[in-house]
């Protein structure tokens, strides 16, 4: 008895000390976001994210990055991860391998090549690349998405019987891709989902490049720039965008085990 009496107690001294690791610094960030000029408390910062035109347009235009780039990574990821799966099982892992580049690359060496190409090479289809930061960053950010989203879209095909499922749609008469939108996906629900939730959550957080490509229009870097003159508004604008995360990936869990309840 002493056994599990003692590894039940490690576990709580463990669980305790990361709520201690996690919480306080969000507590703190909280209670600083709360204060306003002159003593007390009040929710004004707040209340300046809502009326600051720069900022709401900022998020803007994060936003509509972000949705573009979930809709391209999942163009791009879930056919492939399908094909894979279908018929040629022996290059996972390859395929696995060229995903986790963008990850061993850091951001900062990216960023250092784009913002080369940017100085230095012309012509229309550049300039019409850099013209703005949503054409010049949405083909990077869906690089940088990649791994995350392919590993939630494999995992989502992991658990469910895909080749029984293909088959049985092909076998009563229904195309490739009428297949994969009304068989697959459906199937697989959570975990694209999942992975269009992780995109955004990169989109709204990622600035390294946004930063050296000198678009100061994105979400991240206005951030940073109110930070420089008000520390609180930018305190609250980081934990509300913590929060949404945390809400979005939330119901993306709910979504999946009330799917599985369902069954």
């Amino acid at each position: 008895m002493a056994g599990p009496v003692r590894g039940r107690r490690w576990r709580v001294v463990v669980l305790g000390l990361a709520l201690v690791y996690f919480l306080v610094p969000l507590l703190s960030a909280a209670e600083f976001s709360l204060r306003v000029p002159g003593g007390g408390y009040g929710v004004a910062n707040y209340l300046t994210i809502a009326s600051d035109e720069v900022l709401l347009s900022a998020l803007l235009v994060s936003l509509q990055i972000a949705v573009v780039t979930a809709v391209l990574v999942l163009l791009l990821v879930v056919p492939t991860a399908v094909w894979v799966r279908l018929r040629f099982p022996a290059a996972a892992a390859l395929l696995e391998s060229a995903t986790i580049l963008p990850i061993v690359v850091p951001p900062v060496v990216m960023a250092a090549g784009i913002a080369f190409v940017q100085a230095n090479l012309g012509g229309p289809v550049f300039r019409t690349l850099f013209a703005s930061s949503f054409t010049a960053l949405t083909p990077f950010y869906v690089v940088l998405a990649l791994p995350f989203a392919y590993r939630s879209v494999d995992n989502g095909l992991a658990a469910i019987p895909l080749r029984t499922l293909v088959e049985a749609a092909r076998n009563l008469g229904a195309s490739l891709p009428v297949t994969l939108l009304r068989v697959v996906l459906p199937a697989i629900r959570s975990a694209v989902l999942g992975a269009a939730f992780l995109t955004l959550a990169l989109v709204l957080g990622e600035i390294v490049i946004a930063r050296l490509l000198l678009y100061g229009d994105t979400f991240p870097v206005a951030i940073v720039e109110v930070g420089r003159s008000r520390a609180g508004v930018a305190v609250a604008l980081t934990l509300a965008s913590l929060v949404l995360t945390w809400v979005l990936l939330l119901a993306v869990s709910f979504a999946g085990n009330a799917r599985r309840s369902a069954r």
